[in-house]
């Protein structure tokens, strides 16, 4: 039976009842880590991890679907890292065009760092800074697979992506890895 328009639109939409509190708590770990890679700052992965909390919290429109929560929470996470960013971007010129009117010609600090460096460390040092090169989807995925030892499967699954695109990502992000390493 087909209905008219009308009876479609009187008839109540049933929302499912989703635990966000829950939801939040169950993903919290790997979605601080996507924020991590995103930000590059551990400064502001609680920030923007509260930011993203209120997002979930003051949605517009429901979600319809049960099964792409995990999906969505990636989403809300990466445009609120996204956010964060362009906030502190604007933040950063508006100090440095004050610094440029109220202190001209300083000269800055240069940061040295100590001959004694053990080799783990600078190695760790180095990594560091190549992931930084990154760009932050390779970070993340990188961080997904190896710091929280992820499977692909599970990877495409939170990400909602295809267990082929993370595959290639993964590839991808590995290769520009090795690239800038040995560079």
């Amino acid at each position: 039976m087909i209905l008219s328009p009308e009876k479609r639109i009187s008839e109540p939409q049933t929302v499912p009842d989703i635990d966000w509190e829950a939801k939040l708590r169950e993903n919290e770990s790997w979605l601080r880590t996507v924020i991590a890679a995103q930000v590059g700052e551990k400064a502001a992965i609680e920030d923007v991890w509260q930011d993203v909390s209120l997002a979930v919290i003051a949605q517009k429109s429901p979600i319809q679907d049960v099964t792409r929560v995990t999906p969505w929470l990636y989403q809300i996470a990466v445009r609120q890292s996204l956010q964060y960013r362009r906030k502190m971007g604007r933040r950063r010129k508006l100090v440095e065009r004050y610094v440029e009117k109220v202190v001209p010609n300083q000269p800055t600090r240069e940061n040295f760092t100590p001959l004694d460096i053990l080799l783990s460390e600078e190695r760790h040092a180095q990594v560091r800074a190549v992931m930084q090169n990154l760009e932050p989807e390779e970070r993340e995925i990188l961080l997904l697979k190896y710091i929280h030892g992820w499977r692909y499967r599970e990877m495409a699954e939170k990400l909602g992506i295809s267990v082929s695109a993370v595959q290639a990502r993964l590839h991808r992000a590995r290769q520009r890895l090795r690239q800038e390493l040995r560079g």
